[in-house]
């Protein structure tokens, strides 16, 4: 049984806590990145997480107050998930994962050139990328993706 309390009231414990196991920050980066929202978007992410994870994994998130799960407006059938405050505040966390691992791992898919723009000005991108995904877009994907906005300056 899972303590309901931390182990310790480290920072860095407390983090790990909360969002230290992978499938956490890759359903953020799936949201903040590609604009998903649905289960089923989820499902598609070319990690292939196993539905009890992902299901399991989106509860808790929940419950740690990261998500927000609401009714989709067409088909009643589906939930959309978007970032709390709380949950918008890691994406600074993953767009400084990614310029980490842009860095160290010489197979990385990371566009270099979108993590060259975030080290450029880490906080002006940080506020453009919140604000793009607060409203309901994403990074990459979409007519009001960071990149498209990027590209129109």
């Amino acid at each position: 049984m899972k303590r309901a309390d931390n182990k310790s009231h480290c920072p860095v414990n407390f983090a790990l806590e909360s969002f230290g196991d992978p499938w956490t920050l890759l359903i953020v980066r799936d949201i903040a990145y590609f604009g998903k929202k649905t289960y089923g978007d989820f499902l598609e992410s070319e990690e292939a997480i196993a539905t009890s994870v992902l299901a399991s994994r989106l509860i808790a998130m929940e419950q740690k107050g990261i998500l927000l799960k609401t009714q989709h407006p067409t088909d009643r059938r589906k939930e959309i998930y978007t970032l709390t405050e709380k949950g918008l505040d890691l994406i600074p966390v993953i767009l400084e994962m990614s310029g980490w691992a842009t860095h160290y791992d010489p197979h990385t898919g990371a566009p270099k050139q979108f993590v060259a723009a975030v080290y450029a000005n880490r906080d002006a991108m940080f506020a453009l990328v919140r604000e793009t995904v607060q409203a309901g877009g994403s990074i990459f994907v979409g007519p009001n993706s960071v990149v498209r906005k990027m590209a129109a300056q």
